[in-house]
């Protein structure tokens, strides 16, 4: 079950992440420059979110590419992901107690 609490968070967060590329007329370089390079460091570290939180990709690389896209939104946004994740968990943790 917390896998599929942890998996709706995080598809949430990429497509929000996703519809920022898109402007009103043209592609936000801005935001597609901050994902490539977000996918870079994802891949160079061997960062895979999914893989963290007990999450298992059947495609290879999807967790790390995934996970760039939400590098891409910067440390404050990984932070508040995260602490939605882990908040879920405990709610849930409790309700079991």
């Amino acid at each position: 079950m917390k896998g599929i609490i942890a998996a709706a968070l995080l598809t949430e967060a990429l497509w929000q992440t996703i519809k920022l590329l898109k402007n009103v007329k043209e592609i936000n370089k801005d935001v597609l420059g901050a994902i490539i390079l977000g996918i870079i460091v994802a891949f160079a570290a061997k960062i895979d979110i999914f893989e963290i939180l007990g999450i298992p990709m059947d495609i290879r690389y999807l967790g790390n590419i995934l996970t760039g896209i939400l590098i891409s939104r910067g440390s404050n946004f990984i932070h508040d992901l995260l602490g939605n994740i882990s908040e879920s968990y405990q709610v849930r943790k409790t309700r079991q107690s």
